[in-house]
């Protein structure tokens, strides 16, 4: 079995998670809203291909156009790091998955099913959800 190490140059072209988290909050708002990629690009004065960018984590947002982004799509910009660890408090040692979160907000599914779990206030309910997806994952693996 060969492990492979990556090189600085790899690691370096790899999106920030922080990035990537940012994005993915950008495109989870635009598409509960119903905004197009393109519209949204529109309202920025950006193609559409700089919004596809942000979202993916390929390009970073700056401070100014997050601004604009929040702005457009009627949300605080607070809202777009929630759920990242708080900075100022000592790192837990536990590991990230950013990554994970990322391609699964990337998905049509991931996303319907993140705006839609949260609607369910009954705490039952929602760990036979849990336990049901939990199973089936196993199941692949």
């Amino acid at each position: 079995m060969t492990v492979a190490i990556e090189s600085p140059a790899e690691i370096e072209r790899s999106p920030n998670p922080v990035d990537l988290h940012v994005g993915a909050r950008i495109r989870m708002r635009r598409k509960i809203l119903g905004v197009s990629q393109e519209k949204l690009a529109e309202s920025l004065g950006l193609t559409f291909q700089q919004v596809q960018k942000y979202e993916r984590g390929a390009n970073r947002v700056s401070a100014s156009k997050l601004y604009e982004i929040a702005r457009s799509l009627q949300a605080p910009v607070a809202y777009f790091f929630e759920g990242l660890a708080d900075p100022s408090e000592p790192a837990d040692g536990e590991p990230r998955n950013d990554h994970q979160v990322h391609e699964f907000l990337m998905t049509p599914e991931g996303l319907e099913l993140a705006s839609l779990f949260p609607r369910l206030t009954r705490s039952p309910v929602r760990r036979r959800i849990l336990d049901l997806v939990r199973s089936m994952a196993e199941e692949e693996a």
